[in-house]
């Protein structure tokens, strides 16, 4: 019965991340195919989240002083980093490292846009404001804790073809 149960879950968690892989490629794809997320797009929503006062006090350097800096490389490193997140998901290939990446990224989002609501808002409304970011960052660190590469993925080929010690 338990292994049926494991059995299930590994899918489970499979099919999650290959969803979650195609979602990545989604978000991928305008930014990468075309110029206009690299010329302009990027720095138009990182202005948008400094001229709102929404990030993290300690955060609005780094988008000021980096992002707004560099608008092109932050928004190919995006790009690339959310087509190689994607693939990685759909393919079970690197997850864990791919989860890292995507909860790195899912931090600096939330870092960007935690006071989207205001300074003075409850509480609540800053989870709900950022729940595009913290339920993904939630899948990361599962699929991380459950190395979920290894089921319907590349990972899993891989540690079956490992001489066994």
């Amino acid at each position: 019965m338990r292994e049926n149960a494991d059995n299930f879950a590994g899918k489970t968690i499979a099919v999650t991340r290959i969803v979650t892989g195609i979602f990545f490629l989604f978000f991928a794809e305008y930014k990468v195919a075309g110029p206009a997320w690299a010329y302009g797009g990027f720095e138009k929503w990182i202005r948008g989240y400094v001229d709102g006062n929404m990030p993290v006090g300690f955060y609005k350097p780094v988008l000021v002083d980096f992002a707004l800096v560099h608008p092109v490389l932050c928004a190919r490193i995006v790009a690339f980093g959310e087509l190689a997140i994607g693939l990685s998901l759909v393919l079970g290939l690197l997850v864990r490292p791919a989860s890292i990446a995507g909860a790195v990224l899912m931090i600096n989002m939330a870092l960007a846009t935690w006071f989207a609501p205001g300074h003075d808002a409850p509480a609540w409304q800053y989870i709900g404001a950022n729940l595009d970011h913290l339920p993904l960052l939630l899948l990361f660190a599962i699929f991380f804790a459950t190395r979920a590469g290894e089921v319907w993925g590349v990972d899993g080929l891989r540690r079956s073809r490992q001489p066994k010690t």
